[in-house]
């Protein structure tokens, strides 16, 4: 998608993989890519007047979220930044990579499997008691759902995609612990998001931090 967008390919186009081979996600780390899962990315041209890039994190999340919520049996939740949980165990991971006026929006979901032996919890739809998926069809449910948050994204602005993510991420009061890009750790209780789209960590002296770029581990 990437030589996609340097070689002009217009906003809307989805491409989906049936199989990963080098699939990545945030830090660094390996994305699990058996057949059969959702592996697909978009990309998006920023407009004068856009809210900022960072932000489309949180349509796609908005629009993640809207798709496996309905399929599992247990309760969905967004984690910041990234991330989709059921019950708390990965079921979904979303990346952004920007090129020029092009910001490329990644999603993998589980849909048929799931990794096992990592350090986190992990879970897929059939785990979750879904009946079974075809990845192509959740593509098509993704792109109009993805498309509807972002048309509200541009015609609204950030705060309406906010409020909604604010609805379906981990509560006010979650404990979590930040390993931010310089190596250092921080603990604190997630409070919410600013009005940019940072996340807001209540540390245990009663200050209140932003936190602009970090992997969130909940504790």
């Amino acid at each position: 998608m990437l030589v996609l967008a340097e070689q002009g390919e217009a906003e809307g186009v989805w491409l989906r993989a049936g199989r990963q081979t080098g699939g990545r996600g945030r830090m660094g780390r390996i994305w699990e890519s058996p057949d059969g899962n959702l592996f697909c990315s978009t990309l998006v041209r920023l407009r004068a007047g856009d809210p900022l890039p960072h932000s489309l994190a949180l349509v796609a999340a908005n629009a993640v979220h809207a798709l496996v919520a309905p399929l599992c049996a247990g309760q969905a939740r967004i984690k910041w930044p990234n991330d989709v949980l059921v019950d708390g165990a990965k079921i979904a991971g979303i990346l952004l990579e920007r090129t020029g006026d092009a910001v490329i929006v990644g999603v993998g979901v589980n849909v048929t499997g799931h990794p096992v032996g990592l350090d986190r919890p992990v879970t897929s739809l059939p785990a979750q008691g879904a009946i079974e998926a075809d990845a192509g069809v959740l593509l098509g449910r993704l792109a109009e759902l993805f498309g509807h948050w972002l048309a509200i994204w541009r015609a609204q602005g950030l705060d309406p995609v906010r409020t909604h993510w604010l609805l379906n991420a981990h509560p006010s009061g979650t404990p979590m612990q930040v390993l931010q890009p310089d190596g250092t750790r921080v603990e604190g209780h997630f409070d919410t998001l600013d009005r940019q789209g940072m996340l807001i960590l209540r540390l245990a002296n009663g200050e209140s931090r932003a936190i602009h770029a970090g992997d969130i581990h909940l504790i």
